[in-house]
């Protein structure tokens, strides 16, 4: 069943399962990645890691797993039943407790970052055509703002900018990833949540955007851009551990 739909590098995030919590870690979401499937009801993870400091969870405590695979988001929980080193990298062996399941929730992981943006509020046609759900053309040649994107997911991001965007307007977002070594270019539309001016930088102002009907494939390709600039943190960490 687990190599049907996951295989390593796949990333993964464990938390203490509810009737388990003692402390503060118990809170606390550790994100990590599947080294190897060694059956269909183990497999082994690569020990959590926070900077440069190994997360030594505790052998015979069981976590919620939720897997992002190759197919879509995963669901179990799972015991934690050994746990050593191989071939210097410090491995956690898992058994499952419950099936593997299909995760219907709607969040997705949010990967911290400086990355550039140039943003635009929408034109009164441009909200039209969104809100009928039109096909439509992004107006070219408006003034935008530049801005910093502070983190990113599947779902959405967070910037600051000296522009400040009203709660539930709609704006143009243009920023640009790398993937593959290849460098693609995104220009999408998001919902504003949230605006916040920070309390250290007056005239700075946060905002909490959705993106607003997108597309698949570009969803996909920020996804996989996450997981590729984490996966080379993560061999980073590996190294300068060393």
């Amino acid at each position: 069943m687990l190599s049907k739909f996951l295989r390593p590098g796949d990333r993964i995030e464990l938390q203490m399962v509810e009737h388990k919590r003692l402390n503060e870690d118990s809170q606390r979401v550790f994100v990590s990645e599947i080294h190897e499937i060694l059956s269909e009801d183990q497999m082994e993870i690569v020990m959590p890691m926070e900077k440069t400091k190994l997360i030594l969870l505790p052998v015979d405590m069981e976590y919620d797993l939720t897997i992002y695979g190759q197919h879509g988001l995963f669901q179990c929980f799972a015991r934690v039943i050994d746990r050593y080193k191989s071939n210097n990298v410090y491995i956690l062996v898992v058994e499952l407790t419950t099936n593997l399941r299909k995760h219907q929730r709607r969040e997705y992981y949010r990967y911290s970052c400086a990355l550039d943006m140039c943003s635009r509020e929408l034109e009164e046609n441009e909200i039209k055509a969104i809100e009928l759900k039109e096909p439509f053309l992004l107006t070219p040649g408006l003034p935008i703002k530049r801005s910093v994107i502070v983190d990113i997911s599947g779902g959405g991001l967070r910037f600051v900018s000296e522009q400040k965007y009203e709660p539930d307007s709609l704006i143009y977002c243009s920023y640009s990833l790398l993937n593959n070594n290849q460098k693609k270019h995104y220009e999408i539309v998001g919902k504003v949540l949230t605006v916040t001016e920070l309390s250290n930088r007056r005239g700075t102002f946060e905002h909490r955007v959705q993106y607003v009907d997108l597309d698949k494939d570009v969803r996909e390709g920020i996804i996989r851009f996450i997981f590729e600039e984490e996966r080379k943190n993560r061999k980073k960490e590996r190294y300068n551990d060393k």
